[in-house]
């Protein structure tokens, strides 16, 4: 077992994959984009016990809210906005009423760059949050990301953010982590 890593710089956010769900069915894990910034949020609920003038509060995380800026590839944009070519000519997609994006798991590899370490993320069970918005400036001296808001609800066991430094991963695990995460990848195996 190699050592444990005490001190972690995030740096840089790279190698971002998408895994869309449909039912039970996961797909394998496609390239997201040229990635630019990430924020996450837990949302959380206080639960309040008084007593004699005294407060106890309990915090319990209930789902994360996660923005990403990147250059997003146009058919993974398709997909987790619902933009559909059904019912139209050849080429010709559309967005309106009846557009509903994909589920996903979202994964990505944080990078120090000051210690040459990886730490690999995962948000297992993601939903679009936002509409799809167009903005395009001619004026502009550097490409804007396109900025995409999504939530990371529960999986099965209750976790909505899952992390894991490459070098104290088993080769498995590490090399599946942007193709089919889930739970059974991550999860102790049964003696």
């Amino acid at each position: 077992m190699s050592e444990l890593i005490t001190d972690f710089t995030p740096v840089a956010i790279k190698n971002a994959s998408i895994q869309y769900l449909s039912g039970d069915t996961q797909s394998p894990g496609v390239k997201f984009g040229c990635m630019g910034t990430l924020d996450a949020e837990t949302e959380v609920r206080e639960i309040v016990k008084r007593c004699e003038g005294d407060e106890e509060i309990v915090v319990i995380p209930r789902y994360m809210t996660v923005t990403v800026g990147a250059h997003i590839k146009k058919d993974v944009l398709r997909q987790v906005f619902g933009i559909k070519t059904e019912g139209l000519k050849a080429g010709i997609y559309s967005y309106g009423r009846n557009s509903k994006g994909k589920r996903f798991v979202f994964t990505a590899d944080v990078i120090d760059e000051f210690e040459d370490i990886i730490e690999l993320m995962a948000f297992p069970k993601c939903s679009n949050m936002t509409g799809l918005t167009i903005s395009i400036d001619n004026d502009a001296d550097e490409v804007a990301y396109t900025e995409l808001e999504f939530r990371a609800n529960a999986d099965e066991i209750g976790n909505f953010y899952y992390e894991a430094f490459a070098s104290e991963l088993d080769a498995e695990t590490k090399e599946d982590w942007h193709k089919e995460f889930n739970v059974a990848l991550v999860a102790e195996p049964e003696a």
